[in-house]
């Protein structure tokens, strides 16, 4: 029997409701299944992040160390084994099988104990990250992958009515600032392979490589909406602009473009601050301040 981590349980519900719920309660029975379809023995104690339930396992027809994923298929998750077929190991974390109708996946092992987290010099991990991000969105966007375009059209669409609950005048400013940069790029949104979500405890070692990325959330668009987990990741307010030109140094960005769509995904994780009543983050709004206020 699989034990189900109450901190992943009470996620889903949070963010998934009833949905989360039927997840989680047929967790041990779906586990199970896979286990016995894959031919596979677990290897280790459960691990979890906010949405998926990962089991260490072995194949047992070659001992191959594997780690089980399961999660609720949906729009973020469903684009995960396209984009790992498609750097097939390269940068990014082996797929090694994958069920279409439930999403999850077998995955090549990768050390948890070695995490770019671990690294104690920010700007090393910010570097590893920017490497890592250049030669992941070199590659085109396989067909079906959602689109950045989309995305950023909706954002607009929903600006006016954020703006109109967001009370204070200043940070009401702030937050139109971030929408207009959006108009500024929304007809160019780019074909890249996007990973979305390279934050610095997405990104493990293994003996094949130094760094590979995992947990991929793809998007088809363009790089420099990429950069602003390691902007975040052990925030710094006078590390921010540092950190934005290392970037776009490694990925060879236009920095106005850069620039823009970093303030497009401030823009997004503030629409979702606001339509789920909580307060705007203190901290990605000086991120925006300082990218806004700086000369590019």
């Amino acid at each position: 029997m699989i034990d189900i981590p109450r901190e992943l349980a009470a996620s889903q519900e949070k963010f998934n409701g009833e949905a989360g719920r039927a997840f989680i309660a047929g967790l041990p029975e779906q586990t199970a299944r896979f286990l016995d379809h894959w031919g596979l023995k677990p290897d280790g104690p459960p691990m979890h992040g906010v949405s998926a339930l990962v089991v260490p396992v072995v194949r047992t027809a070659d001992k191959t160390p594997a780690v089980l994923k399961l999660q609720i298929l949906d729009e973020e998750s469903e684009g995960e084994p396209v984009a790992l077929r498609a750097w097939d190991g390269d940068g990014a974390v082996r797929l090694l099988d994958h069920d279409e109708p439930t999403g999850t996946m077998l995955l090549e092992r990768l050390d948890e104990n070695r995490m770019l987290s671990h690294v104690p010099d920010t700007h090393r991990a910010v570097v590893t990250i920017a490497e890592l991000l250049a030669h992941l969105t070199s590659f085109p966007a396989p067909p079906g992958i959602r689109s950045l375009d989309d995305i950023a059209r909706a954002m607009l669409d929903l600006s006016p009515w954020a703006l109109g609950r967001i009370p204070d005048p200043e940070t009401r400013r702030a937050v139109a600032d971030l929408a207009a940069a959006v108009r500024e790029v929304v007809d160019e949104p780019g074909d890249r392979l996007l990973h979305w979500d390279l934050h610095f405890d997405n990104v493990l070692a293994c003996d094949r490589a130094p760094w590979l990325a995992i947990d991929p959330k793809p998007l088809a668009g363009d790089p420099g909406f990429e950069l602003w987990p390691a902007l975040d990741n052990r925030f710094d307010p006078d590390d921010i602009l540092w950190r934005f030109d290392a970037m776009t140094d490694v990925l060879a960005l236009d920095r106005d473009r850069a620039r823009a769509w970093t303030l497009a995904r401030l823009l997004q994780n503030a629409l979702w601050d606001i339509e789920d009543g909580r307060p705007l983050d203190d901290a990605q709004l000086e991120i925006a301040r300082r990218l806004r206020g700086r000369g590019l």
